[in-house]
């Protein structure tokens, strides 16, 4: 391996970032409007928010992105390849962020609504003081999931010929043929990005739950033997952990 194929690459995991933190800024404005629209109280908004959701998580992701690049500019509208890109990831992967922001907001116990409104508080004061701040700890985890399929789906505007880490190494293979070697590289940094993203993550669920008085305790790591007292069963619970 050359110098000049480990900045190919290095140039094509930086396009990779670009595109994963651009779908992922505009799928978490789509995922929180989306999903806050799913629990109005006007039917109107849900069912449009819900026509959203079907539409966007029962379509190709990658048909989505030929659509944009190809047949948009049919209409009038050119996008840059990476812009194209962008709007298919975000739009998609903000409707399956949706449901967890649906579903995170539901779970808060209706007593927490119902103090809320016993002290005034406006639909506003009720969502930014009461419910999000319970419901976005419970969001972390499956969006650290979400986030994880994003940097896997960004491979897709390699067929856009976006010049990202899965298309350097086609044509970086194409120049070598040495596939298994090329390959297994970017399997290699697939995996550090993720890597990192996780641990990110993890420490933003951290400080999440710490804000709402729901600290992890340290022993609940990655690579803790002991799962958590409230994982252990009835008798854990009785215990206090303690054998």
């Amino acid at each position: 391996m050359t110098g000049a194929l480990w900045e190919l690459f290095f140039e094509g995991l930086w396009i990779t970032v670009q595109l994963m933190v651009y779908s992922a800024a505009l799928a978490a404005v789509v995922a929180f409007s989306i999903g806050l629209a799913r629990t109005s109280r006007f039917w109107i908004v849900r069912f449009l928010s819900g026509v959203y959701v079907e539409f966007f998580r029962g379509t190709s992701a990658l048909v989505l992105m030929f659509w944009l690049f190809f047949a948009l500019p049919l209409l009038g509208w050119q996008l840059v390849g990476i812009w194209a890109g962008t709007l298919a990831l975000g739009l998609s992967y903000g409707a399956y962020g949706s449901e967890i922001v649906r579903g995170a907001v539901q779970s808060v116990a209706p007593a927490q609504r119902e103090a809320a409104i016993a002290l005034s508080f406006t639909p506003w004061q009720r969502l930014r003081k009461v419910i999000l701040p319970q419901a976005v700890p419970e969001m972390m985890p499956p969006f650290n999931n979400l986030l994880i399929e994003l940097l896997k789906g960004t491979a897709l505007a390699s067929l856009l010929s976006i010049g990202e880490l899965t298309f350097q190494a086609k044509l970086a293979r194409l120049s070598t043929g040495q596939s298994a070697q090329i390959y297994g590289i970017i399997l290699v940094l697939y995996f550090a990005v993720a890597f990192v993203l996780t641990r990110i993550m993890r420490v933003l669920e951290r400080r999440a739950k710490a804000s709402v008085g729901r600290a992890v305790p340290k022993g609940e790591g990655w690579f803790s033997r002991k799962l958590p007292v409230e994982k252990q069963g009835p008798e854990a619970l009785a215990t206090g952990g303690k054998p």
